[in-house]
């Protein structure tokens, strides 16, 4: 690829090229401040080259560049809450080692290929956008690389390749699919959400989060289960192994019984909670452009007052994994290196990042969620195979 970076291609860009019009800069923007972060581009703008891409066919590149797959924190972003699930599942169920395993690792496939398609959809809807702000107005559609005809057969592609491995990998397939299909439905309505609400970060928290209840599934966790029986049935509340069981009386003499995993839903909170919380400071990278075009998000609607947003829900998924340890009834010790590692890790983000600068939200957004991730994994591993 050394003599095609060179040209002028729109399917390439060079890692150190200046995207178009970048000599258009505005002192009060952090989305165009040139000399404070001249990749600025980089920052999932589309034309990262670095590393493995510069390696691949030249056409190749765009569709990297779309799935975000260049640096991976997309795909770790979204397979750890599956990971978290499939963990917790496995300690209730005490789930055999091989087990485990083979549900991480079609979990893990099933997520390269959900990631490719919603970022293909969200890039495809979002491309007039996208045309509009410093950052992202060279990914692959907007600067027409990769049309969107293309973008929509490649989207559809990646949703088959998801599906495929859900239905033919996956454990227990036939109850997590009930789970797939609303993510499914938030995650096609997500690039829409930011013309709606300024709770944009909420529906992608949902989103991801709800892979917890994605891993517990596919593990043979059934987090929420609705039943219907001819009454009577069961008495009007009931425990069981791994939830709590209730019963309410309908009409014409049958009874809805109703189960919850109390913990399960706990870790969906705290997972969700943190996909907001970093996805907020993604946001404040485009902040000025937003507020410019109309885009809505916590990062416009909260400007200058962000980080008291950000302690706020550094407390709630800290509240959340703990009473999720509580719940599931763990060890003192995976509560205290869950909650108060990402705690610390995630106070150290909010602590040092400058959200009036878009190179140190994307710094600590591309580094910063690994000690949080790594924290809730290593604490639910070390109760699976130690407590």
């Amino acid at each position: 690829m050394g003599t095609a970076t060179k040209k002028t291609d729109p399917h390439v860009l060079p890692s150190k090229s200046k995207p178009p019009n970048s000599d258009l800069t505005n002192k009060d923007s952090n989305t165009t401040t040139e000399s404070k972060n001249p990749n600025l581009a980089q920052q999932y703008g589309g034309i990262h080259t670095g590393s493995w891409v510069s390696h691949l066919p030249a056409h190749w590149v765009p569709y990297i560049q779309l799935s975000r797959l260049s640096p991976p924190v997309a795909i770790s972003l979204i397979y750890f809450p599956h990971l978290f699930g499939a963990l917790h599942a496995a300690i209730l169920l005490n789930s055999t080692p091989l087990a485990l395993l083979k549900t991480s690792l079609s979990l893990l496939l099933g997520t390269i290929f959900f990631s490719n398609a919603a970022h293909a959809w969200n890039d495809l809807i979002d491309s007039p956008i996208d045309a509009l702000t410093s950052r992202t107005k060279t990914r692959p559609i907007p600067r027409g690389a990769i049309t969107p005809r293309a973008a929509f057969l490649f989207a559809c592609s990646q949703a088959v390749g998801a599906a495929a491995v859900l239905v033919l990998l996956t454990p227990r397939w036939e109850s997590t699919v009930y789970y797939a299909v609303p993510n499914i439905m938030a995650t096609m309505y997500y690039p829409f959400a930011k013309r709606h609400s300024h709770f944009v970060q909420v529906v992608l928290g949902v989103c991801l989060g709800w892979g917890v209840l994605m891993g517990a599934s596919a593990m043979g966790v059934n987090p929420v289960s609705i039943n219907a029986f001819p009454a009577p049935y069961y008495p009007a509340a009931a425990t069981t192994t791994t939830g709590f069981k209730f019963t309410t009386w309908g009409v014409g003499g049958v009874d809805v019984e109703v189960t919850v995993v109390p913990s399960v839903l706990w870790l969906f909170l705290a997972s969700a909670t943190w996909s907001v919380l970093y996805d907020t400071i993604y946001a404040h990278q485009d902040l000025q452009d937003d507020v410019k075009n109309g885009v809505k998000s916590l990062a416009v609607l909260f400007r200058g007052a962000t980080k008291y947003l950000l302690w706020g829900l550094l407390c709630i998924m800290g509240t959340a994994l703990v009473s999720s340890g509580v719940a599931g009834g763990f060890s003192r010790w995976s509560g205290v290196i869950a909650a108060g590692g990402s705690s610390l890790a995630l106070g150290g983000m909010i602590w040092g990042v400058d959200l009036t600068d878009s190179g140190s939200c994307w710094w600590w957004f591309k580094s910063g969620y690994w000690l949080t991730g790594l924290s809730i994994t290593s604490a639910l591993m070390g109760e699976y195979f130690f407590a």
